[in-house]
């Protein structure tokens, strides 16, 4: 039932859990607390525009309701069995190793089965998980990381077939197929997994050696999730923390949900980006919280040689009622995007005290295979952001040749092979307030301007203590305080309504642009 223009939309629905959304026009939050009812019972009341619900009967019927939005009738899918870990030997005491127990049950499983975490913390080195199967983590049930690098196999980035001699690849890092620890929840080449629930899964690499000299590591660190080559997979509720390195790492997958989750790790923490799907196809990412010690969702597509090879970019993502903060970018683009970004939508969400709202990162040498295009940001609020929007085609981190010639010089060169494309992008309706460093800063190549930015109805406000930082990485870049919008290389720059409100200096500055539309 719909009530006026407001509804309540079905994301997920599993055997004994389901996912909404309030279909209205405000960012992450509905304007006042509203109750939610099941079957005509009242279970709890919440303010975010989506909700989940847990502890439902297989197969069966249910009505949810929310005063304001109608009802939305669903029923649960049907589940071959459901079995408690317990009952393969887990003992849940925070103290036993339960890798084998749990391990053992997985195994065990049928396709349709259902594996259980009663309330208790399983410690646990990295588990393998295969398709078909669901993960419910209950309530105040904690899956933690083991600390002992030991216990983590190395993965190898590629192995060759015994037969065609044609590379396998299984592990990566940075968009490198490279070697890696196996991540603690580690799917390769599996289909129809689902992770559910109100429980925890904790890398415990605070309690560890993880984070310690990681510049070092001639292996890469292990993530809480790895999906490698996996479709239809489903995470919903669960919160996620402390990873080793990036949290969650889906990598050249197809339709993946991550809904109502949340990902926390230590502001200081290295690399612990929340989500980083890499040459994925059809991601949802809706309704979560990030909190983390980098990027809080980067979309990547891999370096030279994985975009030469493959050719898959990054498509079909939608990043919808999410609340990013304190990290270094709330969505960042790249840098590792050799093989594009494309059909990219992020809306109704909320950054508060990232160093950057939208981040892309590019650079000569990422090819021209990457291509970022179709990218469109709207109705967000930013709030103590340093700098709004960045697009930055000068990145300077993470490459060996990052202060070469090539990657410094500011003159025109020749477009080859090597040379990166940055399309068209839309940033519309947003509200950014207390801003540090810059309201907008874009930068491309003059080799290959960013062909087309459009910004219209958006205010930008200044923090009074502002700080001044660098609104780009990027080499000789330098620092800005308050400063207005600055734009370098582009083709088609349109300014509509937008405000500019106590910066210090003139609000739009403009250099190398062909074409200037400002209303």
């Amino acid at each position: 039932m719909i009530l006026g223009d407001r509804m309540i939309k079905t994301l997920f629905v599993s055997s004994v859990s389901a996912c909404f959304e309030l279909d209205n026009a405000l960012p992450y939050e509905n304007d006042r607390e509203y109750t939610v009812s099941l079957d005509g019972e009242t279970l709890f009341t919440r303010k975010t525009n989506v909700f989940s619900l847990y502890d439902l009967k297989p197969d069966t019927e249910h009505t949810a309701e929310v005063p304001g939005y109608g009802s939305v009738t669903f029923r649960t899918e049907k589940e071959t069995c459901a079995v408690n870990v317990r009952d393969f030997g887990a003992a849940g005491d925070g103290e036993t190793d339960d890798t084998q127990s749990i391990q053992t049950a997985i195994n065990c499983l049928p396709p349709g089965g259902r594996l259980v975490f009663p309330e208790g913390v399983y410690h646990t080195a990295p588990l393998c998980l295969k398709s078909h199967i669901t993960l419910d983590i209950a309530e105040k049930a904690v899956l933690l990381g083991n600390t002992d690098p030991a216990r983590y196999p190395v993965i190898p980035g590629t192995a060759p077939d015994a037969v065609s001699g044609e590379d396998v690849h299984f592990g990566a890092w940075e968009g490198n197929a490279v070697p890696m620890h196996q991540s603690l929840i580690f799917a390769e080449y599996a289909e129809d997994i689902r992770i559910v629930g109100r429980g925890t899964i904790d890398g415990n690499a605070q309690n560890s050696e993880w984070w310690i000299n990681v510049k070092e590591r001639t292996v890469a660190r292990p993530r809480v999730m790895f999906f490698n080559r996996c479709a239809d997979i489903t995470v919903q509720g669960v919160s996620v923390r402390n990873s080793p390195a990036w949290n969650i790492h889906p990598y050249f997958s197809r339709g993946l949900s991550f809904l109502d989750i949340s990902v926390y790790a230590p502001k200081d923490s290295p690399n612990t980006d929340a989500l980083d799907p890499e040459a994925c196809d059809g991601v949802d990412i809706i309704g979560c919280l990030f909190s983390v010690g980098d990027d809080c969702i980067a979309i990547k597509s891999g370096k030279i040689e994985l975009g030469k090879k493959f050719r898959q970019p990054a498509d079909h993502h939608t990043i919808r009622n999410c609340l990013m903060r304190d990290g270094h970018g709330a969505v960042t683009l790249g840098s590792e995007m050799a093989g594009g970004v494309k059909n990219l939508t992020v809306e109704k969400c909320r950054f508060n005290n990232t160093d950057r709202g939208l981040r892309i990162k590019t650079r000569r040498g990422r090819g021209k295979y990457a291509v970022i295009d179709g990218v469109t940001f709207e109705n967000i609020e930013m709030n103590g952001v340093m700098t709004p929007i960045v697009i930055n085609m000068w990145y300077n981190c993470c490459d060996p040749d990052r202060y070469s010639e090539y990657n410094t010089t500011r003159e025109k060169l020749p477009v080859d092979d090597r040379t990166p494309y940055l399309g068209k992008f839309t940033f519309r309706n947003m509200e950014c307030r207390s801003c540090h460093v810059a309201a907008c800063y874009c930068d491309g190549l003059p080799e290959m301007p960013i062909d087309e930015i459009t910004v219209e109805n958006i205010s930008f406000t200044y923090a009074p203590d502002a700080r001044e930082g660098f609104p780009a990485m990027k080499n000789n870049a330098v620092k800005m305080c308050r400063a207005g919008m600055y734009f370098d290389n582009v083709k088609k720059l349109t300014v509509r309504n937008v405000s500019v409100e106590g910066c210090d200096g003139v609000e739009l500055m403009t250099h190398n642009v062909d074409e200037l539309i400002r209303e």
